[in-house]
């Protein structure tokens, strides 16, 4: 039988009245001096931390990395050193728009980070379901948000403000089809891909420079859910995706992912048809093949959602030795904002908790803050250089390889001077890659959000936003023109 433990307060001292109130009298007022209940309820007060402005609800799992592909040649980074090394891994999938309590099934990009405990340090990878976003500056972040969370006098999500913006933002026209294609609600986490979405580089032994973005192919094959199951499920199960991801691993069948990546060179980089560090925008896979790397697998559930999955802290800024960053302005951007979030959201020494803890030896001087719990350096010098310890810097294990900018030159640039092009891979992907079948459902699917557009400006968003789809397809235009009872001949002379 196992040993009574007994109750305690925070403090160590034995609580002997858990669940009685001290008063004064059988039915008095309670007294001040019963610190016990004080306790409880301040802690119960503040048991929930702020919840992430986006990627709010989400779900977690630890896992590992096996490396089955030789890409050595162009990075020299340790996980990938060598065929069939292991990496402990955490990732955590989530919807993008919606609060905490929000359905599962929402028509919404999915969020699919992951974290490789390395022995380099930890590495992130922060991306989503789609290898494309809807802006490609990241000083447009905040507006886009605010369109896609609640209206500030009403309290309800605004289809107006949506397409609004979108209509005033035709950079976003690639990311808003996919969203608005079977593609735009996932059949849970494990029967969806994943991409890091962002341009990053690769650096090798000998210091060679390439780009690279990041893959990974769900190995159970990518299903969705229709509207109506989507509806239904947010009735049913709102928790649909994050109790199948439990319950599939639990019984033993762990997801897994086919980790890829594209590679471009400086030079082809410099020599391209368009921005390669546009994130709105694919490499094609006909001019830059994916290459296998290794395989993801989700193993295991942590034993306290709070602890690891609510805690957990990722940011494109953690990286490692072989792989470094990009032009790219949405990464440069995400750089800042990540790290800024999770100290905001958890404190300042958000990385010393279990799940962003780098599990190797880490040494800096980074001091105090709330919550410092692993013996704040103790007695040690807190500046560098200093004459009492041996720390040096890691210039060698470290070494960047220069690159040059396009120019020398300052101010703000028109994001889209020489580069609007923000029709031709939308309409690649409707009118080549859709079915038929899935061009009739997305038609349908716009034509249901477009509905919701109301007030003053209604028909000018709607002729705004129509005008776009038309330049990606007369098939598209003319579709979503009759779904919302509009005279098409306007549009066709």
């Amino acid at each position: 039988m196992a040993e009574n433990k007994k109750i305690t307060a925070n403090n160590g001292c034995p609580v002997n009245h858990y669940e009685d109130t001290e008063t004064v009298g059988q039915r008095g007022p309670a007294l001040l001096e019963d610190y016990f209940l004080q306790e409880k309820l301040a802690l119960f007060n503040r048991e929930r931390i702020p919840e992430r402005v986006v990627h709010a609800k989400g779900t977690g799992a630890y896992g590992k990395f096996t490396v089955t592909h030789d890409i050595t040649k162009y990075t020299r980074a340790k996980l990938f050193s060598e065929i069939g090394k292991e990496t402990k891994l955490f990732t955590r999938f989530s919807t993008v728009g919606g609060e905490m309590g929000s359905a599962d099934t929402e028509r919404d990009p999915r969020g699919f980070a992951l974290k490789f405990y390395t022995e380099e340090g930890n590495w992130d990878i922060v991306g989503n379901n789609t290898p494309v976003f809807f802006i490609k500056d990241p000083k447009k972040f905040p507006d886009f948000i605010h369109t896609q969370k609640r209206n500030p006098k009403t309290n309800c999500k605004d289809a107006t403000a949506v397409w609004d913006y979108w209509s005033l933002n035709p950079e976003s026209l690639h990311q808003v089809l996919i969203l608005m294609s079977d593609r735009g609600i996932p059949d849970g986490y494990r029967f969806m891909n994943g991409y890091g979405s962002h341009t990053f580089s690769l650096l090798n032994d000998a210091g060679e420079r390439n780009y690279v973005k990041f893959h990974y192919k769900s190995m159970q094959g990518n299903k969705t859910l229709s509207n109506e199951d989507a509806t239904r499920l947010k009735g049913e199960d709102p928790d649909y995706s994050q109790r199948d991801l439990v319950s599939a691993i639990e019984k033993g069948d762990f997801p897994k992912y086919a980790l890829k990546i594209q590679v471009m060179t400086d030079k082809e980089a410099k020599e391209f048809k368009w921005n390669p560090f546009d994130l709105t925008k694919i490499w094609p896979h006909s001019e830059f093949p994916l290459m296998d790397v290794g395989e993801i697998e989700l193993n295991e559930i942590p034993e306290n959602y709070f602890q690891d999955v609510e805690q957990a802290a990722f940011s494109p800024s953690n990286i490692v030795d072989g792989i470094g960053f990009s032009p790219d302005k949405m990464l440069q951007g995400r750089i800042l904002a990540y790290p800024d979030a999770q100290r905001y959201r958890i404190g300042s020494n958000y990385n010393d908790l279990p799940v962003n803890k780098c599990p190797y030896m880490t040494n800096n001087y980074h001091r105090n803050g709330a919550m410092r719990f692993d013996g704040n350096g103790g007695s040690s010098a807190n500046y560098f250089p200093n004459s009492f310890d041996e720390s040096i810097e890691s210039k060698q294990e470290m070494k960047d390889a220069p690159y040059n900018v396009q120019d020398a030159e300052i101010g703000f640039f028109d994001r889209n001077e020489n580069d609007n092009d923000h029709y031709s891979q939308p309409k690649g992907l409707f009118e080549n890659v859709f079915s038929e079948d899935e061009q009739q459902r997305t038609i349908d699917t716009i034509v249901g959000s477009m509905s919701g557009i109301s007030g003053t400006r209604k028909d000018e968003i709607i002729n705004r936003q129509l005008c776009h789809w038309f330049r990606v397809s007369p098939k598209l235009g003319v579709g979503v023109a009759k779904g919302l009872n509009i005279n098409i001949e306007t549009y066709l002379k």
